[in-house]
């Protein structure tokens, strides 16, 4: 049996294409369908390390898990990953080869990075068509970007080479929702119209009944069928592509520990956080340094500095802002702070770039906050990393994944040693943390995603509650069970499978 490909394509950027491709893996994936998922292309800078030791699109990784499968490059050949407002870094089946200016990505040089790039995409279709009964595909932002259509290769440009049908998702909560689907289609060539077979709508709050004369409306004037209406599911927390998810807690009368995330504009793998913001006793915020005054941080029990894909730019805007001093402020309070990844880069002594990996060669003076230097080079650690970490006396489970440009160096010899151990007993180039033990720093992603971890570094932070952390990946099932238990409910699924399958 060949294997069926559906795509999954948007009004815009945000319109549920990730949630709907992810759900739509479970459910096929709880009926006893071998199915994967797989995105041409995709921007973000939350990605995952996969079991053949490349990086791709957090997002994937996530729709991976909801069909009972390890990440894999496949899933994603092409990421880019935005350095700053122009540059990005391309990567290609799980490698990095190049950055690119946007205007490169429209001149020559773009012309020769799609070619390569819809050659990539097609291999690695090609390759999971034969492992596969079906692949359900995520597009990228909206087919009806007018500037992006010349050899496009994550939307319509790649439905039309492997020649599979279309559903088209729009999000109602922003408003005009029948105006984002009419005029998709409106600016879609015939053939590519002829492609799409359905709508969904997601997001949707109120009576149903009020929103049928509109969707009588759409089908009639557009002779598609609307597959179903999705409901607004509240609290909804699975691995963000992306933007920063909100998430609503319950109040609470009772004071909680107070953790709060800077936020810079190149912050990367915000996913990290996820763990923190699920916890019953954390009152948690994260702080954007571009538009917050720095007395915010006042009365914080724990920072954090994430990872950033633009580590000295990243660090230039927070010191511009004045968070260096509000850091220092909040240290002599006896707060606890700790970076991850770029973040812990930002508390060493200096970040030296000589070959002008991110931005430009150069040299930045840290936080100065660890006895560490780092150089970034061009070769990325790439590493999934299971093991033990020792913060206090004991040792606890750990599990995570590094991806970093740099290589960092300890200077001296640390008075509180921090070791993470892997599955051989080895001591990996986990970070460190300061003499006065109120600075840690480390490479590890996903340091939080084991309960025992997180309740080591709340432990070290101050946390003397009560309350205990969640599995990450626990929560993870319950949500994507949630969400193919609403998509079974509110779409209409044989019609949906008589579309591909």
């Amino acid at each position: 049996m060949a294997c069926a490909t559906l795509m999954i394509q948007g009004t815009a950027s945000d319109a549920g294409k990730t949630t709907l491709v992810a759900g739509l893996c479970r459910v096929l994936a709880r009926s006893g369908f071998a199915v994967a998922p797989f995105k041409p292309q995709n921007m973000a800078l939350n990605s995952a390390v996969t079991e053949d030791g490349g990086e791709i699109g957090r997002a994937q990784a996530l729709q991976a898990i909801a069909c009972g499968l390890k990440p894999h490059t496949d899933f994603n050949p092409i990421l880019l990953k935005p350095g700053s407002d122009t540059r990005a870094q391309v990567i290609v089946h799980g490698k990095a080869m190049t950055a690119l200016e946007a205007s490169e990505f429209f001149g020559p040089a773009g012309k020769n990075y799609k070619a390569l790039a819809m050659q990539a995409v097609l291999e690695s279709h090609a390759r999971l068509s034969k492992q596969y009964q079906c692949l359900l595909v995520e597009g990228a932002g909206s087919p009806a970007e007018i500037n992006l259509r010349e050899n496009d290769i994550a939307n319509m440009g790649f439905a039309e080479a492997v020649d599979c049908p279309v559903i088209l998702v729009a999000d109602i909560d922003k408003g005009g929702v029948f105006a984002q689907l009419v005029g998709t289609l409106a600016l879609l060539s015939e053939s590519e119209q002829a492609r799409i077979k359905g709508f969904v709508i997601n997001r949707f709050r109120g009576d149903l009944s009020l929103l049928k004369p509109g969707l009588d409306w759409l089908e009639a004037h557009t002779g598609k069928p609307v597959l179903g209406v999705v409901p607004y599911l509240h609290n909804l927390l699975l691995d963000a592509e992306d933007a920063l998810v909100p998430y609503a807690r319950q109040s609470s009368s009772k004071p909680r520990f107070r953790v709060r995330v800077l936020v810079y504009p190149r912050t990367s793998n915000h996913t990290d956080f996820d763990p923190i913001r699920l916890h019953p006793d954390i009152d948690f915020d994260y702080i954007d340094i571009q538009n917050a005054a720095d007395d915010v941080l006042i009365g914080a029990d724990l920072l954090i500095l994430p990872g950033s894909k633009n580590v000295r730019a990243d660090l230039a805007t927070l010191k511009d802002k004045g968070f260096d001093k509000a850091i220092a402020r909040h240290l002599r309070y006896g707060g606890k702070l700790m970076g991850i990844c770029g973040g812990y880069q930002m508390l060493g002594l200096e970040i030296d770039d000589p070959l002008g990996i991110e931005e430009g060669v150069g040299s930045s003076e840290g936080l100065e906050l660890l006895p560490v230097i780092t150089e970034l080079k061009p070769a990325k650690v790439l590493a999934n990393v299971t093991g033990e970490l020792t913060l206090g006396s004991e040792a606890v489970a750990v599990k995570g994944y590094e991806i970093h440009c740099g290589r960092t160096s300890v200077l001296g010899k640390l008075k509180r040693p921090l070791w993470l151990l892997d599955e051989r007993g080895a001591s990996a180039d986990a970070g460190c943390i300061s003499d006065d033990y109120q600075v840690f720093g480390t490479y590890l992603h996903g340091i939080f995603d084991t309960p025992e971890a997180l309740d080591a570094v709340l432990g070290w932070a101050g946390y003397r509650g009560e309350g205990k952390a969640v599995s990450l990946d626990e929560h993870r099932e319950r949500q994507l069970n949630r969400l193919a238990d609403t998509l079974e409910a509110h779409l209409d699924m044989d019609k949906l499978k008589s579309l591909f399958l």
